[in-house]
């Protein structure tokens, strides 16, 4: 197989073969997947990537520095008040059946703290996107 380039992302090209590699992992997790929605994660994951080295955030993999530069640029500005969670709470109340709040509290948080983290994350990387010289050749 020829490899030949599927993408730029600003200077970083994507090859075939990566796109293919990464899309045989996908499709056993998910078998509906489509490779546009791979290229598309690659693309995300090279920007978040190319963040996270101007913060010069280092770890043992890709994966990890990523989440690092979640946890560093989102998750640590969120703050959840008790209002927020006992909110959730009562809106839910049939979810949790005769448990009291202060048993699925830490629970509560901890979703509402992901569910924030996402749609930021989803926004920042629209914002990265924008910002970015993106070229898809597939």
């Amino acid at each position: 197989m020829i490899d030949r380039v599927v993408a730029f992302v600003d200077d970083r090209a994507i090859t075939m073969l990566e796109l293919e590699e990464h899309y045989r992992d996908a499709v056993k997790l998910r078998p509906d997947i489509k490779k546009e929605e791979v290229l598309n994660t690659m693309i995300n994951r090279a920007l978040l990537l190319r963040e996270a080295k101007k913060l010069r955030i280092e770890a043992a993999s890709k994966d990890a520095i990523i989440q690092e530069y979640i946890e560093l640029k989102l998750k640590t500005v969120i703050r959840i008040t008790e209002e927020d969670m006992r909110d959730f709470y009562e809106k839910n109340r049939s979810e949790f059946g005769n448990i009291e709040f202060d048993d699925v509290r830490d629970k509560i948080e901890n979703y509402l703290i992901e569910k924030e983290v996402n749609e930021r994350l989803k926004k920042h990387i629209e914002e990265l996107r924008s910002g970015a010289y993106i070229k898809i050749q597939l």
